[in-house]
């Protein structure tokens, strides 16, 4: 081991050393205030670990809770008389055409890489972003949107997008079929957020208030029209309908 090796361990070592006694000088704070460990611990949590940080590992871990939900057919947050309504048809064939190149991937670099450390490594490497890309897929069909006949339109892309809105705050609703740019959620100057699946919407909700969203690594913003995508958007806008609302316009 080099110099430069050594001294960069040795300052990794004390790095971690310094964070974990901050860690827990504020979690003995918290306790101490007469907080109990659950919330001590997740304020010290939150006070060293980075938002953005946070959520990924919060994503990561109930993705991989949606593999076993999935497996048994549950649904999340659905309750009897809900309406349920799917958007993984744009995204399911480029799902498993990933899924199906990275097992190729991982049973040819077994049988072309000679080292077995290195091959290690890679396997457990692509056995996770096989695993991963199956939980993010398993998480968006357990995680449908959902309308309830007495309660909010909740519109949902897996673990990495929820946004409930109130009935009183929907102006109207329609089937409204675009194709727009742009990464999974898109907010325009105007207000106008796209929840984009398979570079499809087919809903379009108009707002009679502002509403706040949360973007998957924490950042928010303000939607006055939300447009995303259902498998059967005529199903979702007649169910939205019977809800009272002032003055629906004439289906489309």
């Amino acid at each position: 081991m080099t110099l430069t090796q050594r001294q960069g361990f040795y300052w990794g070592h004390a790095d971690r050393r310094l964070e974990a006694r901050v860690l827990y000088g504020l979690y003995a704070a918290g306790r101490a205030r007469g907080a109990g460990r659950r919330a001590a611990g997740r304020a010290a949590v939150r006070a060293v670990v980075p938002v953005q940080l946070r959520r990924l590992v919060l994503h990561e871990l109930r993705a991989t809770a949606a593999l076993g939900r999935w497996a048994v057919r549950g649904r999340h947050g659905v309750r009897p008389g809900d309406l349920a309504a799917a958007y993984t048809g744009p995204q399911t064939a480029m799902m498993y055409g990933m899924l199906f190149v990275s097992v190729i991937e991982t049973v040819g670099l077994a049988v072309l890489i000679p080292w077995p450390a290195v091959h290690r490594v890679v396997l457990v490497l692509d056995v996770y972003g096989v695993l991963f890309f199956l939980a993010l897929h398993a998480a968006c069909v357990t995680r449908p949107h959902v309308v309830r006949p007495d309660g909010p339109l909740q519109i949902r892309y897996g673990v990495l997008f929820d946004l409930a809105v109130p009935p009183d705050a929907v102006a109207s609703a329609r089937v409204d079929r675009r194709y727009p740019e742009g990464r999974l959620v898109t907010l325009s100057e105007v207000g106008v957020l796209d929840l984009i699946v398979g570079s499809q919407t087919s809903v379009t909700v108009e707002l009679n208030r502002p509403l706040t969203f949360t973007r998957p690594l924490g950042a928010t913003g303000e939607a006055r029209t939300i447009r995303f995508h259902a498998d059967d958007p005529r199903a979702l806008v007649t169910a939205l309908r019977r809800q009272p609302a002032p003055s629906w316009p004439a289906p489309s």
